[in-house]
């Protein structure tokens, strides 16, 4: 096979049909929509959810929970992504946004204690989990909590 001769599969092209352009096309006159109705007329249609006037599900079911408007996201960094600094780095949140570990710094960093911390590091952050601030004392490092 070469370049020249590939084509697409059979049946998966289709023509689009060109609607209300006359009798002989099938698709003429009221263009495959019937005679009048909701779904006839322009803007036509129903609203995605509406259930033809009958208690929608999402009204039927009942209400849980509360959003708690004072809640902080703390981005997250694990203690196997803080391997990739150099033995007696400082790391603060500046320089783990530089390097792509964190995005943004949303309402602070939070560090965790997930995988094994093999460096000597002073870790700068908002947050720690007890775990990892044991890890990081454990490997000879230091924690700040800004």
């Amino acid at each position: 096979m070469k370049l020249h001769e590939l084509k697409p599969a059979e049946g998966s092209r289709h023509e689009r049909k060109r609607k209300g352009r006359g009798i002989g096309t099938g698709n003429g006159k009221t263009a495959g929509k019937g005679h009048k109705g909701q779904n006839a007329r322009s803007g036509g249609g129903v609203r995605p959810g509406f259930e033809g006037g009958q208690t929608p599900l999402a009204r039927r079911l009942p209400k849980r929970g509360f959003t708690n408007v004072n809640r902080k996201e703390y981005a997250i960094v694990n203690l196997d992504a803080l391997n990739r600094f150099e033995d007696g780095t400082e790391v603060t949140p500046e320089l783990m946004i530089e390097t792509g570990l964190v995005k943004k710094e949303l309402a602070g960093i939070k560090i965790l204690a997930s995988g094994t911390l093999e460096k000597k590091l002073t870790v700068k952050a908002h947050k720690f989990s007890s775990a990892a601030q044991e890890a990081i004392q454990a490997a000879g490092g230091q924690t700040e909590v800004i």
